[in-house]
């Protein structure tokens, strides 16, 4: 198997890692317009870790203290609420706010991530 080396996996990995934190960030806004609709319930994206399997990335417990990964399904679901307003809504601004704030922390990471690869790229090949 050869290397483009054109188009790093890292790169792929990064712009899939943005697109989620876009689609995130999407069904986060819907559920904070409807913090005031009836019976309305937040809804999330599964965890991006779910779709890593499209990417040729084996994870390695080095330690036996390591953590297992876990896996789920790809998609958008209802979360799992306890407490729901006298009008049935089941939206928690605080946990929709968290939630943003995740994703933008997510997204500067993965901004510099991208940025610091690229410049170790150009700087291998000689542009640096």
């Amino acid at each position: 198997m050869s290397l483009d080396v054109t188009s790093p996996p890292l790169f792929d990995l990064l712009e899939s890692k943005l697109g989620w934190i876009d689609a995130r960030q999407r069904v986060l806004a819907q559920n904070i317009a409807n913090t005031d609709t009836p019976d309305y319930q937040a809804k999330d994206v599964s965890p991006f870790e779910a779709s890593l399997s499209q990417f040729d990335i084996e994870p390695v417990r080095t330690s036996p203290l390591h953590l297992a990964g876990l896996s789920s399904s790809v998609g958008v679901h209802r979360t799992a609420r306890g407490e729901r307003a006298p009008d049935g809504n089941a939206v928690g601004l605080e946990d929709q706010m968290t939630k943003v704030a995740d994703d933008e922390s997510a997204q500067a990471l993965t901004g510099n991530l991208w940025k610091t690869y690229m410049g170790m790229f150009m700087t291998a090949l000689g542009h640096g």
